[in-house]
């Protein structure tokens, strides 16, 4: 007891000498406001020999209808260690690199009792022969009535948008496999956002382009912004992107570290519309992957350590807590995160492989729970 005690106790001080080295402010750190019930939440659904994959994307419609997106499954070895518990890195692997991937049941629909609804590997021959991450992020318009699900695939500088119910690919953006710049062609890129008109904006990305590109409802090109550079204003990657109040863009600069924010200076039905201007840079990161904005405050998944931290809107950061890194809910990165409609969280997890739910704790403060995403109402 003892031996354990102290092994906690030095595991507190760790996080806590973390967290104060990678700039927050050791006030504002505290206790998960979620309870992690992976455990008794979905179990794999692959077939005898097969386990998750590297998991990329969630995006919650719904608490009736998740769609997640992950890297293709991971093949167990044989015979499958006592040590495996329904996840790659319960073997002590770590599938960013693509160890024992294979590329089927890319994408796939649960509810939020983890009930698997479908499987759409009709798809996966859009993604077999891969020699890379690959598929990267989901998320869905909340302008559009039809609720098309968008995937972004890095590494074969593509978009793709299908129908609610997988049986269509509605729209390609992007030529698969070919890597550019220009009015057609992305490299490497990682979201999209979008705007109530239908308009959206395409983050390109992670090679180099360090645009936003602006495109029509019908995806045909309007305008880019963006470049690279070290000043503030200036990008090294574009990895994520999100809309907020005043039709705010918040654009998160994996490799700089820091969130990018944009401000709207043109009217809904302005011939100009949308034309941001730079406003500020939000700092205090170690490596972030995603953001979410409600209608006061923005979360960022951050990892080294894996990490949530919450944002006020004029950058000061209001809250953070750290995810377990050992255990049955361990995690090595939170890289998407998508929320329900009764408050509860999904995560996804590109190294450890699996998807993830948490349930707000009764004694949690309301003002640290994840909300559904922001849009114009």
């Amino acid at each position: 007891m003892r031996s354990l005690l102290t092994r906690m106790a030095l595991s507190t001080i760790a996080t806590f000498v973390t967290l104060s080295a990678s700039g927050q402010n050791p006030d504002i750190v505290g206790p998960s406001p979620y309870d992690y019930i992976t455990d008794s939440w979905m179990q794999t659904f692959a077939e005898e020999g097969m386990t998750f994959g590297g998991t990329s994307g969630v995006y919650v419609q719904n608490k009736g209808r998740i769609f997640f997106l992950q890297r293709g499954e991971t093949r167990l070895p044989n015979p499958i260690p006592q040590s495996y518990a329904g996840f790659p890195a319960s073997l002590g692997w770590n599938v960013l690199q693509g160890r024992g991937r294979v590329w089927q049941n890319v994408i796939y629909v649960v509810n939020s009792e983890g009930e698997v609804l479908e499987i759409w590997n009709q798809w996966d021959h859009l993604f077999k022969g891969t020699n890379g991450p690959g598929p990267h992020r989901l998320r869905m318009s909340p302008y559009d009535p039809q609720n098309r699900l968008w995937l972004v695939d890095e590494t074969n500088h593509i978009i793709y948008v299908f129908s609610n119910d997988g049986g269509r690919l509605e729209m390609t953006l992007g030529e698969k496999g070919v890597p550019g710049k220009d009015e057609t062609h992305y490299r490497l890129p990682q979201d999209v956002a979008f705007l109530p008109n239908g308009m959206f904006l395409v983050g390109d990305g992670l090679g180099g382009n360090n645009r936003i590109v602006v495109r029509n409802a019908d995806g045909t090109y309007r305008s880019e912004f963006g470049e690279g550079g070290d000043a503030a204003h200036q990008f090294a990657s574009v990895h994520s992107l999100a809309m907020g109040p005043d039709q705010k863009l918040y654009a998160l600069d994996r490799d700089k570290r820091d969130v990018k924010v944009f401000r709207q200076t043109a009217a809904l039905d302005s011939p100009s519309y949308p034309n941001y201007e730079y406003e500020t840079t939000w700092t205090g990161l170690d490596l972030p992957l995603d953001i979410t904005l409600g209608d006061d405050a923005a979360w960022v998944t951050d990892i080294r350590p894996p990490k949530i931290v919450k944002y006020n809107l004029d950058g000061t950061q209001d809250y953070v807590w750290r995810l377990p890194i050992e255990g049955p809910h361990m995690w090595i990165e939170m890289h998407s995160l998508s929320a329900d409609e009764e408050g509860n969280l999904y995560g996804t997890d590109n190294q450890a492989g699996r998807p993830q739910k948490m349930v707000p704790r009764a004694d949690a403060d309301p003002d640290h729970i994840v909300p559904r995403p922001w849009f114009e109402r």
